[in-house]
């Protein structure tokens, strides 16, 4: 299966449903089903914003408890839109798309860069522990 490697909190956050997209600065034709990992460094820092201690915590998450080094969750990559503009509050992708709110604040919507799209996403009851790698790499799921 195809890995895509985050840092926490926004791994988890994406997994959770607390965000609608992931925003990378590089584009994807890959589609299909994607497993999400948890890279070993965490931005203890953002972890510590009243939101996001606010967004994990009602999922009984901390800074203390994040899990790292581990795939977390499934779900099917559908696509990968451009960010076409961004005033600073929103941003607008290719298919028209207005991207406010949290999702907004925890992206990184620069213009040109891409929010990757998925579906059926799934928290891992059992997490698997695994190296990350940048880009999207290849894991066998057992």
């Amino acid at each position: 299966m195809k890995v895509l490697s985050m840092i926490q909190p926004w791994a988890s956050l994406f997994v959770l449903g607390e965000v609608k997209y992931e925003t990378r600065s590089w584009r994807t034709n890959y589609r299909g089903p994607l497993a999400i990992h948890t890279s070993k460094k965490m931005d203890k820092t953002f972890c510590s914003h009243p939101l996001i201690e606010l967004l994990l915590g009602k999922h009984g998450y901390s800074k203390d408890n994040l899990p790292t080094g581990m795939i977390i969750g499934v779900c099917n990559l559908e696509n990968c839109l451009k960010v076409k503009e961004n005033n600073g509050t929103q941003a607008i992708l290719e298919n028209g798309q207005v991207v406010t709110g949290n999702t907004y604040f925890l992206g990184d919507f620069q213009v040109g860069g891409y929010a990757w799209e998925v579906q059926d996403m799934q928290q891992l009851d059992d997490v698997i522990p695994a190296k990350g790698k940048l880009g999207l790499w290849e894991h066998v799921l057992e």
